[in-house]
């Protein structure tokens, strides 16, 4: 059962649909739950493999690293190809080059630089939902409150899903499409980047237009942006703005500046720059913005590792807390009838889920450790005990008789 109420406010327009439909039963919602408990067992076990790869992973990496700092070979010079240095790990520095400019002929656009980025953005009608859930007469009911507004996206925004269509149609498909173009060489001095160093030059700004003039009569300049549009002030759903991004600039420009220096570890092969596999079977393929020493460059991938690292813990742990808190959610639907009681088995299940969650991370993460480090390893296994230790302490004890 649905109930629709309408109105417009302004550009943005909006409706209110409200459903009802009757509580569920006992055995209803212990038949949902069983299916959050298996969804829950997944996840909890989904997390032990995520916990205990990533601690590999991360000792590999740090490994890798370390050996490719004690075999790295700086380069004086870029203009060179020396042979004594076939098949070993370089590091270089110096400004990115290409053999021809990037264009783009339907606007009339040419730069010299590694990437050329054309994006496209349509304006389009864009739906918002917001729900809210409450209990009456025995019935829950649920108010969702649908909003309409007109911005500009560069995806398709597909009008069809919307809750209510008419009045809010968009166009099915773009007239003129996004894409990415790459110079297909791309040098520092000279040596040719591979393509895996060419895909980390991903440091996009936009292109000013200001000095371009409009490329056809359909097509208006507006600030740093060409609009498909009779008024790009008051455009309408279907109109296009373009806009353009460039990265890695490999030439002198009057208005951008000199071209990008960039720095580079890679394995010299020829007159290439490649990735150079390490004993522990990592592949060390750098590069960064900018001139920097090899001590630089190879903190920044220690700082990297352990960033990614830490991220990977918490997100193993918040799943495997979510796991715990899914397969326990039974006990919560034994004693729903009961407010004050549920109440409290919600908190004791969820300081249960996050006791063992934290216990059981850390002994995940201390068997990851065991082939590496194995002292660190014994450490953080006995630190797993600490939130046990800590929740039992709490438990009152028991009064003697």
């Amino acid at each position: 059962m649905s109930r629709n109420q309408f109105s417009d406010t302004g550009s943005r327009k909006e409706h209110v649909k409200i459903t009802s439909e009757s509580k569920p039963g006992f055995l209803e919602r212990l038949s949902e739950t069983s299916g959050g408990m298996l969804m829950g067992l997944v996840t909890f076990l989904l997390s032990f493999y995520l916990l205990f790869t990533n601690e590999g992973r991360a000792l590999r990496t740090a490994k890798s690293l370390d050996e490719g700092l004690s075999l790295v070979i700086p380069l004086d010079s870029t203009h060179s190809v020396s042979q004594e240095n076939e098949g070993r790990l370089v590091h270089l520095a110096g400004a990115l080059s290409t053999s021809k400019p990037l264009f783009d002929p339907s606007y009339g656009l040419s730069i010299q630089a590694v990437k050329l980025k054309r994006n496209v953005e349509m304006y389009q009608w864009v739906e918002y939902e917001e729900s809210t859930e409450y209990e009456e007469n025995g019935e829950i009911k649920k108010e969702t409150k649908y909003s309409y507004n007109t911005e500009w996206k560069s995806e398709v925004v597909n009008s069809r899903n919307f809750d209510r269509e008419i009045g809010h149609k968009n166009p099915s498909a773009m007239a003129v499409e996004s894409f990415t173009a790459v110079s297909p060489n791309v040098q520092v001095g000279s040596f040719i980047l591979s393509k895996g160093l060419v895909d980390k030059i991903d440091d996009f700004k936009q292109l000013s237009l200001s000095n371009l003039e409009d490329p056809h009569a359909d097509v208006t300049r507006g600030g740093d942006y060409f609009y498909h549009s009779e008024n790009p002030r008051r455009p309408e759903v279907g109109d296009l703005r373009v806009s353009f991004f460039y990265a890695g600039l490999s030439g002198d420009d009057p208005y951008l500046g000199s071209a990008d220096k960039v720095t580079v570890v890679a394995r010299q092969r020829g007159d290439q720059l490649v990735s150079y596999r390490t004993k522990s079977g990592d592949f060390l393929e750098i590069l960064y913005p900018g001139d920097l020493s090899v001590e630089e460059v190879f903190q920044k991938e220690h700082e990297s590792n352990t960033m990614k690292t830490w991220a990977l813990r918490g997100a193993g742990w918040l799943a495997m807390f979510v796991g715990i808190s899914l397969m326990t959610r039974i006990f919560h639907t034994l004693v729903d009838w009961f407010p004050v009681v549920r109440d409290l088995v919600n908190i004791g299940l969820k300081a249960f889920a996050f006791c063992v969650a934290s216990s059981l991370s850390l002994l995940t993460i201390s068997i990851g450790w065991l082939f590496y480090r194995p002292l660190w390893a014994l450490l953080i296994g006995l630190l797993s005990v600490v939130p046990i230790l800590i929740a039992k302490s709490r438990v009152p004890p028991k009064k003697q008789q």
